[in-house]
């Protein structure tokens, strides 16, 4: 039987040599992978760092990757609050860099300088013609000045201004001169108070018979209110500061003051109420309670913002609040806003009329909210400012009078017609019901009527005073005349001035709280510069001032 054994191949050299080279080549590829895998990776190269401060350089090495920060804190340098470093501590190292530092600090000096008082001189025609008298001795005022000085690496770079305050505000000298001799004296009931050189004055008893009430030379007529009783006076003070200092708006325009007349020595107390423009008055029934409206001063025309709020305030005599409250919230105002919303108290002070450029009516006063009766054509004046009639109450609280915007014909824009009527609203008993048709009583009154309604007089009946444009188409630049008509607008008559003589300037006048002479009613007013009151009847007239300085007045 034959056996079967298995083949045997035979290795030529030349697979040999191929054998043996494949077996060194992979011995060799295996200690090379050992060798690496053995082998720890050395350490990165550092880099090279020189720090600059303190007028020293101090090398450094630090490992790339870290940040400016880390290399000063690797050095011990710690960085004040105003030092700077270039390049910024966040910034991270690549390189060999150089590190400055640059030591900041700011040292505050305080200096204080006297700010001389003024010199105020007020025309008095009281006194005999080159007479003086001293009514207020002048007293400098203390400004403190804080500069701030910054010092890079302890070399001055800047040295300027930081803050200025007024520790103590100068207080003016204020003399009187004699301007010449005082005109006869009239007899006259009440209390007349007047404006005249940014002083107050009050006349009693007699018009011969007068004294300075407050005398600081700042009054500026925004606000000059006697009280119902006429015992106090509420009036503003500019707050002003010269506009080189502060600019012509640093935040006050005025501040509310008010003094007790009933005795000579008394001195006025501040109500820390600011920025009234518009209107602020006493409450009738009220006692020491005022209403007043706000504005916020603006750097562009007219100087503010109105706020057409509407604030009661009640205090005590030494000027402290006893009680506020908000009747109206700071509102737009309607059209032309921005200037502001006026308002004026019925005799009793249970009603509250309200005018705007774009209507008139009530403010009720629970519910917080205006009540419109008319609606007013607004006057488009083409300049900073907006016309708002003043309204005036009957004394018997029956009718509301004020100037009403009317269309002229013909005219393309009803908005720019010259013509304004003298106008009356019938005002309901009801605070809150409604009111009758608006009517026009004197056609072309000229938009500064100002209708002033007398006290009640004999059966019940009043009068109503008012200012008749000279040219009523021509009313916003022209002069006016008072004129005196009844409750209805009939026996209407210009008193003064006579018609040879110049008009007068735009201003709402007063009437005597009672009847002075012959029964007749007096009328006071602003005539060219000076104190005049006026017999409502037959339109004589007595000069009571000649300093030329008059402003403002009311008399109760």
């Amino acid at each position: 039987m034959k056996e079967n054994r298995p083949s045997t191949r035979v290795l030529t050299p030349s697979i040999r040599r191929k054998i043996f080279l494949l077996a060194g080549l992979l011995l060799a590829a295996m200690q090379l992978a050992g060798c690496m895998s053995s082998s720890p990776t050395g350490p990165a190269a550092s880099v090279r760092v020189i720090i600059e401060a303190d007028g020293k350089q101090l090398p450094l090495q630090v490992q790339p990757g870290v940040t400016v920060q880390g290399a000063l804190d690797q050095a011990g340098i710690t960085l004040n609050s105003l030092d700077r470093v270039d390049p910024p501590s966040y910034q991270i190292i690549t390189g060999d860099l150089v590190i400055k530092i640059t030591r900041v600090r700011e040292v505050f000096t305080i200096q204080e300088n006297t700010i001389p008082f003024e010199q105020k001189t007020l025309n008095n025609e009281t006194l005999p013609e080159g007479r003086t008298l001293l009514v207020q001795p002048g007293v400098n005022g203390i400004e403190r000045i804080t500069y701030r000085q910054v010092f890079e690496n302890d070399v001055e770079v800047s040295n300027v201004i930081f803050k200025t305050e007024i520790v103590l505000e100068p207080l003016p000298e204020i003399i009187m001169v004699g301007v010449q001799k005082p005109f006869a004296p009239v007899t006259i009931p009440g209390r007349l108070a007047y404006l005249t050189g940014g002083s107050a004055w009050l006349m009693e008893v007699s018009t011969g018979s007068r004294r300075p009430v407050v005398t600081t030379g700042d009054l500026d007529g925004r606000i000059f209110s006697l009280s119902p009783k006429g015992d106090w006076l509420l009036f503003s003070r500019s707050e002003r500061k010269n506009s080189e200092e502060s600019g012509p708006n640093d935040g006050t325009i005025n501040s509310l003051w008010a003094i007790d007349l009933t005795e000579e020595d008394s001195r006025p107390v501040s109500l820390k109420v600011e920025n009234v423009y518009h209107f602020a008055g006493w409450v009738p029934g009220k006692g020491l309670t005022i209403a007043y409206s706000t504005v916020e001063p603006r750097s562009t025309a007219p100087g503010w913002q109105a706020n057409n709020d509407l604030q009661l305030l009640t205090f005590a005599p030494t000027g402290a609040m006893i009680k506020q409250e908000t009747i109206l919230e700071t509102n737009a105002g309607g059209v032309y806003g921005w200037w502001g919303t006026d308002f004026a108290w019925s005799r009793d002070g249970e009603m509250l009329a309200y005018s705007r450029p774009d209507s008139a009516g009530l403010v009720d006063l629970q519910n917080k909210e205006l009540i419109p009766l008319a609606d007013i054509l607004p006057f488009q004046t083409g300049s900073a400012w907006a016309w708002v009639a003043e309204p005036g109450w009957a004394p018997d609280n029956s009718v509301l009078y004020f100037a009403a915007h009317a269309p002229k014909p013909g005219l393309e824009n009803p908005e720019e017609s010259p013509l304004f009527d003298l106008s009356g609203i019938a005002v309901s008993s009801d605070p809150l019901g409604p009111g009758g048709p608006l009517i026009s009583i004197v056609p072309q009154s000229g938009m500064f009527a100002y209708p002033v309604p007398s006290p009640l007089m004999a059966n019940d009946g009043y009068s109503v005073a008012f200012l008749q444009a000279i040219f009523p188409e021509q009313s916003d630049s022209k002069r006016y005349r008072l004129a005196v008509m009844d409750r209805d607008g009939s026996n209407r008559r210009v008193v003064f001035p006579p018609a040879d003589q110049q008009g007068l300037e735009p201003q709402q006048v007063v009437w005597s709280p009672e009847p002075v002479q012959d029964g007749h009613y007096w009328i006071a007013l602003n005539y060219q510069g000076n104190l005049w009151l006026v017999d409502s009847e037959t339109g004589e007239a007595e000069q009571v001032t000649g300093d030329g300085l008059l402003t403002h007045f009311d008399w109760k």
